[in-house]
């Protein structure tokens, strides 16, 4: 574990990544008999995603898992069709393509993760981030380690830390009644 407080990087941070499993979920998955895989997702979380997006964040997905339903959550929150990256096998080169098309610093992005599979993206961010349920190894890695767990608040933990940093957490009607 880094040994830093983590805060003070919490005012370079232009842009959020996630993984999907395990961060945005408590990591469960129900299979249909056709095959669809689902999962279920806080609503606090798309609360903090979607005011990422509507205050300018980029936000990126970056997962080895696929699935329309994921796909459409995240549409339906604001991110963009080229920011979601699913089947994901080596997660820094989609990282950096990410941080590439919005014009920033891999150090400018904060990147979430909760398995083996994220630690490479993980190092490559400039703030690390992982729920209280991560494995050891990735705990062992990451600048902040949250109190909550994966598909209970972590998304919203960090995002929130965040914009309120840039006095970006605030409630705009306004922007509420934009449709994306």
């Amino acid at each position: 574990m880094p040994n830093y407080n983590y805060k003070v990087r919490l005012h370079d941070i232009k842009a959020f990544a996630f993984d999907v499993d395990g961060v945005m979920t408590d990591g469960s998955i129900i299979s249909t008999t056709d095959g669809e895989l689902l999962r279920t997702f806080d609503s606090k979380d798309g609360f903090g995603i979607r005011m990422c997006c509507m205050k300018g964040y980029p936000v990126g997905i970056i997962t080895g898992g696929f699935s329309k339903s994921t796909f459409n959550r995240f549409t339906g929150l604001g991110i963009p069709e080229e920011d979601i990256c699913q089947k994901s096998r080596d997660k820094v080169p989609d990282f950096l393509r990410f941080c590439d098309r919005h014009g920033l610093r891999p150090e400018e992005v904060a990147y979430a993760g909760d398995d083996i599979p994220d630690i490479p993206v993980l190092r490559a961010a400039g703030l690390s981030a992982a729920p209280a349920d991560a494995v050891p190894e990735v705990k062992d890695v990451c600048d902040y380690v949250s109190l909550f767990k994966g598909g209970h608040g972590f998304v919203r933990d960090l995002i929130e830390q965040v914009l309120k940093v840039h006095g970006d957490w605030s409630l705009d009607t306004a922007l509420f009644a934009k449709k994306y």
